[in-house]
């Protein structure tokens, strides 16, 4: 950054303010008593959150939104770096001849597009312009920090690492990319020395990142749309190593054991020789328990609150970054009990009509198969003979690119489903791709799966769902779009 981000008093306005991500820091700005204003395309919870600590929010994206601010003196922007259209992951630096307090530092994200009205105001009027991703640099550098990384579980991971310090009396600030009900959100500030992070590598901008402690929970493509393969995704990752002063990584993730070499590893296979590892596992219904190891010393059982091998390895790296703060272990796991998770990582959003209804972020192939395989640990207690319950796998696609890249992975996705049903494709954004669509997706499955139903439209999906899913039947709603709105409607039997 060419351009230091500015903590002393200046403005922070924020185009798209209420997403996950640039919500977070939006958050911990306004609670750190900066003024904080930004636009958004509709009113939610979140915005709303942000005006409840003083942001200002406009339900529009427009230059008059800029209206509020002094006249800024003449700055020429300069791009700089690689990025996203409209404005680059690595931030756009400015250099005012005089001071001027009033002039705002504007933020954007990655999906900001060049003829947004409101970023193109912001460089008319010359104003400093920052990648979220700027801003969360400069935060990681204003606390000891512990930046959580990983293709898939960094939520999770950094939501387990935030609380074991909140329950041990750290008091960290914290900045995920998720919601979670133990910190009011996906963000708190805290008054103790410790940041915790969740650090994204989707455009690239991991590399802007030197954390104190850095975590790697595991290294895939994920995002086609940004890298060409693997290796590129294994360069971003390697640049986030070597800044970083204590790495943890995940030894059973070959691609981060070989590649990164991390210094502190973690693993839930005690053959793999990890500094912290465990033994005795006990998957159930409801969690799993497990001795844990650390250098090869037992250091008591633990109990995660959270189905699968998967999340056991989550919380391995969430006591791997505890231990290295020097937090005793019994701490650690009577925090782990009371973990509830992050929202949208299979949340359990109601009963109705004896039909659980499960909301996951899964969109990966990976994260579908985890995901149904935790479905099967939650319904093996239920089982009575032919009772068995259905488990429903609702698939709404995330991307054009993404879905036809993994194409052959997603037909192997859904083993562990009696039923898949398939949505037309998010777009997230994307222009539609002749190549790929929903029903080329439900085809595909179809291949390799006995029951594969399509239903393109959210309306006639809900419709479609009422008649069809029964009692005792496990509905996921799988999906990092938008198929969740539905959720609450067959709840409470809304008009969709």
């Amino acid at each position: 950054m060419s351009k230091t981000v500015d903590f002393e008093g200046k403005p922070f306005h924020f185009i798209g303010i209420g997403g996950i991500g640039m919500s977070a820091l939006a958050y911990i700005l306004a609670k750190r008593s900066l003024p904080v204003s930004g636009s958004d395309l509709r009113s939610t919870h979140i915005t709303q959150r942000l005006e409840s600590v003083g942001a200002r929010i406009f339900n529009q994206q427009a230059a008059a939104n800029l209206e509020v601010f002094h006249s800024p003196v003449q700055l020429q922007p300069v791009a700089v770096g690689v990025g996203g259209v409209g404005v680059s992951s690595k931030g756009i630096s400015s250099a005012p001849s005089t001071p001027d307090l009033g002039a705002p530092q504007v933020v954007c994200s990655t999906a900001i597009q060049a003829e947004n009205q409101e970023y193109c105001a912001a460089l008319d009027r010359g104003y400093a312009i920052f990648h979220r991703s700027d801003v969360l640099a400069a935060l990681v550098q204003d606390y000891e920090s512990v930046a959580v990384a990983g293709t898939h579980g960094k939520t999770t991971t950094s939501s387990l690492v935030s609380y074991l310090l909140l329950m041990a009396g750290l008091d960290p600030t914290v900045v995920v990319g998720g919601e979670v009900d133990a910190i009011g959100g996906n963000a708190r500030l805290g008054q103790g020395r410790y940041l915790v992070a969740e650090a994204d590598e989707s455009d690239g901008s991991l590399v802007k990142l030197s954390p104190a402690i850095g975590v790697v929970t595991n290294i895939e493509l994920d995002h086609p749309d940004h890298y060409q393969d693997l290796s590129e995704v294994v360069d971003i990752f390697q640049t986030f190593a070597r800044q970083t002063k204590v790495l943890i990584g995940c030894a059973d993730c070959a691609t981060v054991r070989e590649q990164l070499a991390p210094s502190i590893t973690y693993s839930t296979d005690p053959k793999r020789s990890a500094t912290y590892t465990v033994s005795e596992v006990v998957y159930g219904a409801e969690g799993t328990t497990a001795t844990v190891w650390e250098r090869g010393v037992a250091l008591g059982t633990m109990t995660v609150p959270l189905l699968g091998e998967h999340n056991l390895g989550n919380a391995l790296a969430a006591i791997a970054v505890a231990r290295q703060l020097g937090i005793e272990f019994g701490v650690l796991a009577a925090a782990m009990t009371t973990f509830a998770g992050a929202k949208r990582r299979f949340e359990v959003r109601g009963v109705v009509d004896g039909i659980t209804l499960i909301d996951d972020y899964a969109h990966h192939p990976s994260e579908l198969q985890v995901t149904l395989a935790a479905a099967q640990l939650r319904i093996q207690e239920l089982v009575k003979g032919s009772d068995r319950p259905r488990i429903i796998a609702i698939f709404q696609p995330h991307r054009y690119s993404r879905t036809l890249a993994f194409l052959e992975e997603f037909t192997q996705s859904f083993r562990d489903a009696d039923v898949v049903i398939v949505t037309d494709i998010y777009s997230a954004g994307e222009p539609p791709n002749p190549q790929i669509t929903g029903q080329m997706l439900a085809d595909a499955i179809a291949d390799h799966h006995q029951q594969v139903i399509y239903q393109p439209s959210l309306p006639e999906l809900k419709s479609f769902l009422q008649n069809f899913l029964h009692a005792g039947d496990f509905a996921l709603f799988l999906g990092a779009g938008n198929l969740n709105q539905i959720i609450p409607q067959l709840l409470h039997n809304d008009a969709i």
